[in-house]
């Protein structure tokens, strides 16, 4: 009898040190690159099945195996990659340290949803019309701006972490809680309308890439709207355009005399939104114009910032200058040609 329970013991022995052992051994039953998402609340179960699923590990008792030699440790939800052969203790160890997979994904100044539309499509992250489809639902702002029709003009531009299952609202969640963050900081008078400053916000951004004459170009759109003069803002002009899919990088008169909302040619005050997404310093110039009595502006010959005028004729020299510098760069570069 003694001799069968020693038997039986060190059988025992043997297969739980087999078992202990298989644990330490490295496995791959999957080819390439592999992403697997774990989402929020995956007991041990689901998660020891998804791995042997897809080939991480070679058996689900070896995970929970693993499991009861750490019964307190946290597992992680996310998206993990898998790329080589790896052990069952360092898939646990992954999972407990929360080694998720990401990438960065950056939304630059001025991009509207359109534009963001195109960089997730080609980037991979999700599809461009998923994104937009998205994009036009207001709800996540509708607390602090009723009047909003879409999220243009709250999806923060910044980078982002993202992965293979990052779902559109998802991201635009990510986007808009930037946006809040970003107003919090910039402490805007309480009675201030985030809709319509982020509406003019987005014309400043669209029109000046010099952050420090956006105050000055504020000043410019904050003095035509006191005395009800049209903004004439070309970008607006093509943000209609935009909207009724018909945008192919050229304003053409037919667009100057377009009767859309948008158009701040044929309309006064400003657009119904905004226009794009502006950055933190289009929002400050937008909440803080500069005092100015500038009524005109327009780009300098060089390139290197704007001409600001009081009066329609300094505004109509300025822009002939414009226009002489364009055309004697123009001939120079004919002459080159030849």
């Amino acid at each position: 009898m003694r001799a069968r329970w020693a038997i039986a013991l060190l059988c025992a022995a043997g297969l739980t040190g087999a078992a202990l052992y298989s644990l330490q051994s490295p496995y791959r039953g999957f080819e390439g690159d592999l992403f697997l998402q774990f989402p929020k609340g995956s007991g041990t179960r689901a998660i020891a099945q998804k791995l042997v699923d897809a080939g991480v590990v070679r058996y689900a008792w070896q995970f929970w195996l693993e499991r009861a030699i750490h019964p307190h440790a946290p597992l992680q939800a996310g998206e993990y990659k898998f790329d080589q052969a790896a052990s069952v203790t360092d898939v646990f160890d992954r999972l407990g340290r929360g080694d998720v997979f990401y990438f960065n994904f950056t939304v630059p100044e001025g991009s509207n949803i359109f534009d963001i539309a195109r960089l997730v499509e080609s980037e991979g992250i999700m599809s461009g019309q998923d994104f937009l489809k998205a994009a036009e639902d207001p709800t996540p702002i509708k607390d602090i701006a009723p009047g909003a029709q879409t999220l243009e003009g709250f999806l923060f531009p910044s980078t982002y972490r993202v992965g293979h299952f990052t779902t559109a609202a998802a991201l635009c969640q990510m986007m808009t809680g930037q946006f809040r963050k970003e107003w919090k900081q910039l402490m805007p008078d309480p009675a201030a309308d985030p809709l319509k400053t982020l509406t003019l916000a987005s014309m400043i951004e669209k029109e000046t890439g010099f952050a420090a004459e956006r105050p000055t170009v504020a000043s410019v759109f904050q003095n035509r709207l006191r005395i009800g003069m049209a903004l004439d803002c070309d970008p607006t002009v093509i943000y209609a355009a935009l909207l009724e899919d018909r945008y192919r990088g050229v304003i053409h008169r037919s667009d100057l005399d377009n009767g859309h909302p948008y158009n701040t040619y044929r309309h006064a005050g400003l657009p119904p939104g905004p226009i794009a997404n502006p950055g933190a310093s289009s929002l400050a110039a937008a909440l803080h114009p500069a005092e100015s009595d500038y009524l005109y502006f327009v780009a300098k010959p060089g390139g290197d910032g704007h001409v600001f005028s009081s009066s329609l004729t300094a505004h109509n020299k300025a822009v002939g200058n414009y226009r002489h510098a364009q055309s004697h760069a123009q001939t120079k570069v004919a002459h080159k040609a030849r």
